[in-house]
């Protein structure tokens, strides 16, 4: 004879849980800038409603103009160069310690070409490019007092 345990059926063994899983909070990423916000400027012209206008923003005095830069490379010509180059440089201040170099693609210094002290205003000064310099892309540097200005050439 059979027994009915045998034939009847095992209750589930599933378990359901009604409490609520907790979340790892997901931080975004808060980017920091010191950006001016838009603000509207409302019957500033006589009329009222003025979308078409931005806020006046005023620059930080940190910011420098060129007015106030020691060093501006104007022109280097020609580019690409073959046997003479021209730089047309502006000194912002009297007996400037200014030193013009060229420099190879690793960052080594091959030739200087002037290192002089150089009075304030437009300057343009004419070097000979050295035979011994190969064909190919280099860099020249200009450093007036503590500024630095790196221009790109090409040397056929």
């Amino acid at each position: 004879m059979c027994s009915l345990n045998s034939w009847s059926q095992q209750t589930d063994s599933i378990h359901f849980s009604l409490k609520n899983k907790t979340r790892k909070a997901i931080r975004i990423p808060e980017i920091k800038a010191n950006i001016e916000p838009y603000k509207p400027m409302f019957g500033s012209f006589g009329y009222s409603g003025v979308y078409h206008t931005y806020s006046s923003v005023t620059k930080s005095p940190a910011v420098a103009t060129n007015k106030d830069k020691l060093l501006t490379v104007v022109k280097i010509y020609p580019n690409p160069v073959e046997d003479q180059l021209n730089i047309i440089l502006s000194i912002g201040k009297d007996g400037t310690q200014t030193t013009i170099k060229i420099i190879d693609l690793l960052g080594n210094e091959v030739v200087t070409l002037a290192n002089e002290r150089l009075n304030a205003g437009e300057q343009t000064k004419s070097f000979a490019i050295p035979s011994r310099l190969n064909a190919g892309i280099y860099f020249l540097r200009v450093t007036a007092g503590s500024e630095s200005q790196v221009k790109r050439i090409s040397v056929l």
